[in-house]
């Protein structure tokens, strides 16, 4: 088989995920390694919580939420990324996601650039994602026409296509961010990068 026969990676997350932030770091390079591409899919994690009956882990009252806020920034620190806590979280990000899938059907590398530019405006500059003004600001430090943009954030057609990828990940099986999918395979979490690895490595195990 060669490079080009081998199926893309999936890779579903939410730009309020620091573990998808983390992820996003790291899977591309990664899966270019062992001849793999990876199809991005920003998703809104509320609608799968809603859908699944989960709420989110980290409210940072409990101990669970404690812990995992310390975790967060100890991972990145782990992982090499780097990593502010963000004094708003979570952020609603459909703004973000709608932008993503437009300026995909543009240009697949520009919607990779602004995906990562997202996830470091928020995780390395605490910028507010949620805001349209954000996102277009994001987008416009790429080259992207501001005007036009902000119209397609707004379009019935960007506006389903996000609802579809949310469709799509709940019967993927998503329950979270980010949630990595291999011939079939599922892994959760920006912890299990080292059990990706050697799977592409082996093929399987």
């Amino acid at each position: 088989m060669t490079d080009n026969d081998k199926a893309p990676i999936d890779f579903w997350f939410d730009f309020s995920s620091p573990y998808g932030y983390l992820m996003s770091e790291k899977i591309d390079a990664l899966a270019a390694q062992y001849g793999r591409k990876v199809r991005w899919h920003p998703i809104l994690l509320g609608i799968i919580f809603q859908a699944t009956g989960s709420r989110p882990p980290a409210d940072g009252v409990t101990s669970k939420g404690k812990y995992m806020f310390h975790d967060f920034y100890r991972s990145a620190r782990y992982m090499g990324i780097p990593y502010t806590p963000p004094s708003r979280f979570p952020l609603p990000t459909q703004n973000a996601a709608r932008a993503y899938y437009w300026l995909h059907g543009q240009d697949c590398a520009l919607a990779r650039a602004f995906a990562h530019a997202v996830y470091r405006g928020f995780f390395v500059d605490d910028r507010d994602i949620s805001s349209p003004d954000t996102v277009l600001d994001i987008a416009e430090k790429l080259g992207v026409d501001r005007t036009t943009l902000a119209a397609a954030l707004q379009s019935p057609e960007i506006k389903a296509r996000l609802n579809d990828e949310c469709e799509q990940a709940l019967a993927a099986g998503v329950f979270g961010s980010p949630h990595v999918v291999i011939d079939g395979e599922a892994f959760f979490g920006a912890d299990r990068l080292p059990q990706i690895e050697h799977w592409l490595e082996i093929g399987g195990f």
